[in-house]
């Protein structure tokens, strides 16, 4: 799945750690954050639809693709920290995590361990995954090439 922002604007790092809690597993997020501490659900987690937008020919004018399911949940941890997470699809679950390790990340005393610890190990699974599926299709690549460059 590609980055919604444009390659010219890097990512901030909170938008780095909500981009791979999207896109992960919720048994592995559950699994990394280990003991979690106490926390009170403020919103959902409830699924609803979001409207996808593209642009014709990549930078364009914008339109109306459609519309896919989103889920969203807000968290309070109870310290004090606020959470919120979006994930494509249905997973209310991963919703739920991803939202409270958000409330965690933003505590500096923690952010530290819970970026090496959750963050980045899960980073390097979705980044393997990713080339794991562009070598499938690199060698299902078909080369085109016109008659004229086949003449001698």
């Amino acid at each position: 799945m590609p980055d919604a922002l444009p390659p010219d604007r890097s990512k901030t790092p909170r938008q780095r750690w909500m981009a791979v809690l999207a896109r992960a597993d919720a048994d592995a997020v559950q699994a990394r954050l280990g003991d979690v501490p106490r926390y009170t659900v403020l919103r959902g987690p409830e699924p609803g639809l979001v409207m996808v937008r593209g642009r014709t020919g990549g930078g364009g004018a914008p339109f109306n693709l459609g519309e896919m399911t989103a889920t969203r949940c807000t968290v309070r941890t109870d310290t004090g920290l606020v959470g919120h997470a979006y994930v494509a699809g249905r997973n209310e679950r991963l919703a739920e995590l991803a939202a409270l390790a958000d409330a965690l990340l933003q505590d500096p005393v923690q952010q530290p361990a819970l970026l090496r610890q959750v963050i980045e190990p899960l980073a390097e699974l979705q980044e393997a995954r990713r080339a794991e599926i562009a070598a499938k299709a690199a060698a299902t690549r078909v080369q085109f090439f016109a008659m004229r460059n086949m003449r001698a």
